[in-house]
């Protein structure tokens, strides 16, 4: 009886910490949208208010006005930057993990530290050699430097995560579907891939993340403001409004939307993905 109250009062404990802990994560969040539905002068107030006492909707209603700032327009430039950036990744990485998980050849350990290396790297290191890569390739101020500029971040880590999941697949398996006739290609693409399926939604998930909360890039190689995603257009509207935090904190809740959607409806595969991927292989 004394172990099980043990474990009880444990549990409580943990259970205590856990939601401390989550209240101080998000409370940024929770004061962000408090903050977005305040006028500018409640705003300012001292002590501050922990809610607002008049409410205050314009900031959302300026989202979908005609303006300097169109909310819609940078969200599907977003859209479509994260979404190349993620397919580019994934096309590449599932492959390329195959073949580091699969094959033993020459430099194959200084290409694994390769990827970790471009992990650590800052972004403010790679701007410079980027933006003249992309200027003599004729796409500076274009969609595509923004892709694959972002394509960089979720390689790297799609490969390290997809790495276990293909060693983690029994080499029986790949060989009884070459017994069955599929070639090998047909064999990675009908057996392993579907099996490795956690491990490359995550991938996807991240690499997808990685693009849409990227500001860098986005605000270095491209130049056009109609072409720029939701990151930059917060950035730019802070500059030329920096006073109007109502409006800033509305636009900040919008963008992270999709972001929460994501983890709403990803977190089963992201989860088991994340935890698989780090203990097999």
């Amino acid at each position: 009886m004394d172990e099980r109250n043990l474990s009880k009062k444990k549990n409580i404990i943990y259970n205590i910490v856990a939601v401390l802990i989550l209240i101080i994560l998000l409370f940024p969040l929770f004061w962000t949208f408090i903050t977005s539905l305040k006028t500018e002068k409640e705003i300012f107030l001292n002590p501050p208010t922990w809610y607002p006492h008049e409410l205050n909707t314009k900031s959302y209603a300026a989202q979908v006005e005609t303006g300097d700032f169109n909310m819609f327009k940078s969200f599907f430039n977003s859209f479509v930057i994260s979404s190349g950036a993620m397919a580019i990744s994934v096309i590449l990485a599932v492959p390329a993990s195959y073949a580091i998980a699969r094959y033993k050849f020459i430099g194959r350990k200084a290409m694994l530290l390769g990827f970790l290396v471009t992990q650590m790297l800052p972004v403010s290191v790679l701007l410079t050699p980027m933006f003249i890569m992309f200027r003599n390739l004729k796409m500076y101020n274009t969609w595509g430097a923004a892709i694959l500029a972002d394509a960089t971040i979720g390689i790297p880590f799609s490969v390290l995560i997809l790495k276990n999941y293909f060693a983690s697949i029994p080499a029986a398996l790949e060989e009884a579907a070459y017994i069955d006739g599929c070639t090998r290609f047909s064999a990675f693409m009908r057996i392993l891939v579907p099996v490795a399926k956690p491990g490359v939604i995550v991938c996807a998930v991240f690499s997808f993340l990685y693009g849409w909360g990227d500001l860098a890039y986005g605000m270095t190689f491209i130049l056009d403001q109609e072409k720029r995603p939701i990151t930059a257009g917060i950035f730019n509207f802070m500059g030329q409004y920096g006073t109007k935090w109502s409006y800033l904190t509305a636009f900040a809740i919008v963008a992270i939307i999709p972001v929460t959607l994501i983890f709403i409806f990803m977190q089963k595969y992201i989860i088991s993905g994340m935890t698989n991927g780090a203990v097999k292989g």
